[in-house]
């Protein structure tokens, strides 16, 4: 029991003094969302698909990041580079986007829900001074788009799917 306490303790002591819970809770989406989005690619028997998508919006995100370092558009507010485009926008909206189009496509609500997360994130990054309002919705479009995307690997065809249907 003491054990766990000190490690209660050790864990409180480490957060930073001025923790932001709007930024830490961008952070959770854009682990959480893709996470979430992989566990039901893995039930739904499309986790192979799921995993080039997700690693190919990875390496377009990291591609534009490095190949754009030192121009203006990649200059983040706190002055700093590689803030083009927003990794965590562009992770959250993945997850979102195969969350709401594939595991819930008919749910309103789960893809309301999902979408407003996805977004929050990306305002997170902004509200955070680690991005601009452009870079973010440039990270959210890129993951958006690769987790609507459908690319047939182990299905009938490819396809394009956001979910909420009306």
């Amino acid at each position: 029991m003491k054990l766990v306490a000190a490690a209660a303790l050790a864990a409180t002591l480490a957060q930073p003094a001025t923790a932001d819970p709007f930024g830490d809770f961008g952070t959770a989406m854009k682990y959480g969302l893709p996470l979430a989005a992989a566990v039901c690619a893995a039930r739904d028997d499309r986790l192979e698909d799921f995993a080039l998508r997700g690693a190919l919006q990875a390496a377009v995100v990291l591609g534009l990041k490095t190949w754009l370092d030192g121009t203006p558009v990649s200059i983040r507010p706190n002055g700093e580079g590689k803030g083009f485009p927003s990794g965590h926008s562009a992770a959250a909206a993945f997850g979102a986007a195969d969350l709401a189009g594939k595991c819930f496509p008919d749910d309103r609500a789960a893809g309301i829900g999902l979408y407003g997360a996805a977004g929050l994130t990306a305002a997170s990054r902004v509200h955070a001074v680690e991005h601009t309002a452009q870079q973010a919705l440039t990270g959210a479009l890129i993951g958006f788009s690769f987790g609507a995307a459908d690319f047939g690997i182990g299905t009938e065809g490819a396809s394009f799917s956001v979910g909420m249907r009306f």
